[in-house]
């Protein structure tokens, strides 16, 4: 007859705690609750209710679903000249720092997002009398044409100081760094390329590194023949056959995207 198990031993088989998986399920349990109380109160509750909570719940939503609870410790947040800062997605208390610093433009490089987040920077903004502008870029993909062309139109039109600002503050607002600098400031390319940089939590091995492999195409073209940056674009850039040539790396796709999350 075999001896009854040890009860004061711990399993042998159950495999060792993951801290990092069990923050995410717990973030992911809140961001749940948060998603079904916001839907509830939309369908259930009377309008007076529903505008008494809005603002809580948009709250909620910014810190959990859409990760700002991170951002309250770290908004990535730096300036690049006397009129340009760029950073992560802020909060409103972000926007009123912002506002008394001179920031005249907000550049939401997310685009419009039915959420908390956008809700409450576009109520903050405009008590801080702060033109809040949406322009959607995308962070793995070759930049389209028209999207560059639309950029250097923007970045001469806006009104200064501004603030250009993603999610993270790493890979669109690098990108679009990248064009303030050596569009509106002149510096050259090598050096305006800098704003893509892990310095920002932006890196080249994942998809987001398509972006790096933009800017190399080009440099490398500038380099056999001298061309300004926007000609380059109009005549001889090829977003198919970058999207075709770049390949990231596995290790960089999985810090980016299953790690930080990237979006």
């Amino acid at each position: 007859m075999s001896a009854p198990p040890d009860i004061d031993k711990p399993p042998q088989d159950l495999p060792p705690a993951n801290p990092i998986r069990a923050l995410r399920k717990s973030f992911q349990a809140v961001a749940k609750a948060t998603r079904r109380g916001g839907n509830l109160m939309a369908a259930r509750l009377p309008a007076p209710v529903r505008a008494a909570l809005a603002g809580p719940v948009a709250y909620a939503d910014m810190l959990f679903v859409d990760h700002g609870v991170f951002r309250l410790a770290y908004l990535n947040r730096h300036a690049l000249t006397p009129r340009a800062w760029r950073s992560a997605q802020p909060a409103p208390h972000d926007i009123a720092w912002f506002a008394r610093r001179g920031v005249r433009s907000i550049l939401n490089l997310r685009g419009y997002r039915d959420c908390g987040a956008y809700r409450l920077e576009q109520k903050a903004c405009r008590a801080n009398g702060i033109e809040m502008i949406d322009f959607a870029l995308f962070s793995r993909g070759a930049p389209a044409k028209e999207t560059i062309r639309d950029a250097a139109l923007l970045l001469n039109r806006i009104a200064y100081p501004m603030l250009m600002h993603c999610k993270s503050g790493a890979d669109r607002a690098g990108l679009m760094a990248v064009l303030y600098m050596h569009l509106k400031e002149g510096a050259p390319m090598r050096e305006a390329v800098k704003q893509l940089s892990w310095r920002f939590g932006h890196f080249r091995d994942g998809a987001t590194g398509v972006l790096d492999a933009f800017f190399d195409e080009y440099l490398a073209f500038d380099a056999r023949t001298p061309t300004p940056f926007l000609q380059w674009v109009d005549q001889h850039y090829d977003p198919e056959a970058l999207k075709r040539s770049f390949r990231p790396t596995g290790l960089g796709s999985l810090l980016v995207d299953r790690i930080l999350r990237r979006e």
